[in-house]
This record gives C-alpha cells, sequence and structure tokens, in this order.
C-alpha cells in the first residue's frame, strides 16, 4: 500500500513539472508576439478556439487528442508535448536528486534548480524560433545566483565571480574578433550562469554546448540544409549543457581531473 502511495506522488511530481512546462510553452509563445502570459485563456493558434479544461492537461490531452486540434484538426506540433515530457522529468530529476523537501514535494534547493531550468527551457525555446535572447532571463538568473550563494553557499564568493568572467570573457573576445561568432544573448547568459553555477560547472556547460552544437552544426552542414557561412541559434545548445552542469557540472569535473 505505502509502495503504491508514493508511486502516485511521483506521477504527482511528474504531472506537476509538467503543468509548469506547459505553462513555459506559452510563455514562449506570446512574449515574442508581446501579448500577456497571465491575461487571455488559451486557444488554438490556428483556429482561435478556447481550449476546453481537460485539454490542458499537460501530455494525456495531446495523446487524447491524436497530436490535433479538436476544433479545426491542425497538427498541433511535437515540441509542446515533448516539453510536456522534459518539464516532469525535470521535476523528478531534482527531487531525487536534492530530496523532496520537508512539504514531500521538492526540497528548496532542488525549488531554485528547478527554476533556473524552466528559465533555461524558455530561453531555449524562444531563442530557437527567434535567434533572441532577451536580457530579462539574464537578470532572472543574477537573481537565482544571488539567492543561491545566499541560501546555500555551495561556491565561493570568488569561484562564483570566476566563474561569471571565465567563459564568458573568452566568447566576448571572440565576438569582437570574429563577427557573428557568438551573440551577445549566449554571452550573457554564460556570464550570468557562470555567476549562478561557479567556475568548474560554467566550464563543463561549455564543453557540452560546444559538443551538441558541434554536432548539429556538423550534421545540418553535411545535408546540406546550412551553409559554411549560416549561422543558427546557439543558446539551445547552451542550455543543454547549462541543464547537465546544473545537476552534475562538479562531480564531472572532478572526475575529469582523477586523470592528472
Amino acid at each position: 500500500m505505502l509502495i503504491f502511495l508514493e508511486s502516485i506522488i511521483w506521477v504527482l511530481r511528474f504531472f506537476f513539472g509538467a503543468c509548469i512546462a506547459s505553462f513555459l510553452n506559452v510563455a514562449v509563445c506570446r512574449l515574442p508576439k508581446g501579448e500577456s502570459i497571465v491575461s487571455g485563456r488559451s486557444h488554438c493558434t490556428v483556429c482561435g478556439r478556447i481550449l476546453k479544461p481537460w485539454e490542458l492537461i499537460p501530455c494525456i490531452s495531446y495523446l487524447a487528442l491524436r497530436g490535433k486540434c479538436a476544433g479545426c484538426k491542425t497538427h498541433i506540433p511535437a515540441r509542446d508535448f515533448i516539453t510536456e515530457i522534459i518539464g516532469g522529468a525535470a521535476f523528478i530529476t531534482c527531487a531525487v536528486r536534492y530530496g523532496c523537501g520537508t512539504f514531500g514535494i521538492l526540497s528548496l534547493k532542488g525549488t531554485v534548480i528547478l527554476i533556473y531550468l524552466g528559465i533555461l527551457m524558455v530561453v531555449a525555446l524562444i531563442d530557437w524560433d527567434t535567434q533572441i535572447i532577451y536580457d530579462r532571463f539574464h537578470i532572472m538568473i543574477l537573481i537565482l545566483a544571488m539567492i543561491n550563494m545566499w541560501l546555500f553557499q555551495a561556491h565561493s564568493l570568488k569561484d562564483c565571480l570566476l566563474g561569471a568572467v571565465i567563459i564568458a570573457g573568452p566568447m566576448l573576445i571572440l565576438a569582437l574578433l570574429i563577427p557573428g561568432a557568438f551573440g551577445g544573448g549566449d554571452i550573457k547568459l554564460m556570464a550570468a550562469s557562470g555567476l549562478f553555477l561557479g567556475t568548474a560547472s560554467i566550464v563543463c556547460a561549455m564543453f557540452f554546448g560546444l559538443l551538441t552544437g558541434g554536432a548539429y552544426g556538423s550534421i545540418m552542414l553535411k545535408s546540406g540544409k546550412l551553409g559554411r557561412k549560416d549561422q543558427f541559434a546557439f543558446g539551445p545548445f547552451l542550455a543543454v549543457g547549462l541543464a547537465v552542469a546544473a545537476f552534475y557540472g562538479d562531480q564531472i569535473v572532478s572526475w575529469y581531473l582523477r586523470f592528472f
């Protein structure tokens, strides 16, 4: 019986994370259009039909509707479904990694990391669509970094300040020497995240960002979908690296340094 109840709680945690991701999807859709993310009911972006309450249930509604609007039958982007899955998985991972806290939902540390991951998700998706990273997200991460240092003191102030410049500094120099090498939003994202994650984790994040971004660029070049002078959004790949580093950056770097 206890195992059954515990399983139900984990399922609820997953759906809570998926609900958060579903809301962030709304933000991704509305912010570039200058629309409010708090007012106005959810609707189909094609036919404008107001969605019924059951159509707002994350993951399940997409499967029940077979990926189509119940009104106009337009295909709902699979990205919405995948984002909700990622949101649920992120909540579960935060709970496993940082504990469920006093109330059995999510610890304070896990909540801070989850908020950071939510910001990264919005940054990645908007950058993918528009190749723009809004400064408001850099400010949010800076505020989160100060809260993180005040509450947990996982890294020294010196380490956090070094983390803010150790990757962002060289990126800025390269951007000045080679126009288009990195966007200003990418540089500010790594500076703010370096303050949040610390030196070791931000280096780890850049490694995974370059690895995934480089792999994507190579595939696109080989398939002919991108030319050598074409640019693509690098923010999503940095976000992937930052997400990995938020969970295991320090451990990955410590493991790597054992070989030297």
